[in-house]
């Protein structure tokens, strides 16, 4: 009788996410893919992973492994959206929107 392989508990997923960029938040390693883009587009459009992979031109295994991600750190990366999203409407309220901008 062989003996069944152990799950893992924990997924190592450096493979695929990367935190060198854009302040230290999640993206896709070597791709300027935030893993919160990835986790809003899925929960808001209810996008399969394959359709995720289209839209984001990522494979499955990436899509799947920023989604992980997200789960597991789900409070840092909605706290830095917080801080970003802060940020962003600091520069507006302070700078507006440019003249050239259509």
């Amino acid at each position: 009788m062989s003996t069944p392989e152990a799950v893992p508990t924990t997924v190592d997923l450096r493979k695929y996410i990367e935190t060198r960029f854009y302040g230290e938040r999640p993206h896709i390693r070597g791709r300027r893919v935030l893993v919160s883009m990835i986790a809003a587009n899925a929960e808001h459009n209810n996008l399969s992973l394959s359709e995720l992979a289209y839209e984001f031109s990522l494979s499955q295994e990436e899509i799947l492994a920023a989604l992980l991600y997200y789960r597991e750190h789900k409070s840092v990366i909605d706290q830095q959206d917080i801080e970003e999203q802060k940020l962003f409407d600091e520069m507006y309220r302070l700078y507006g929107e440019h003249k050239d901008a259509k």
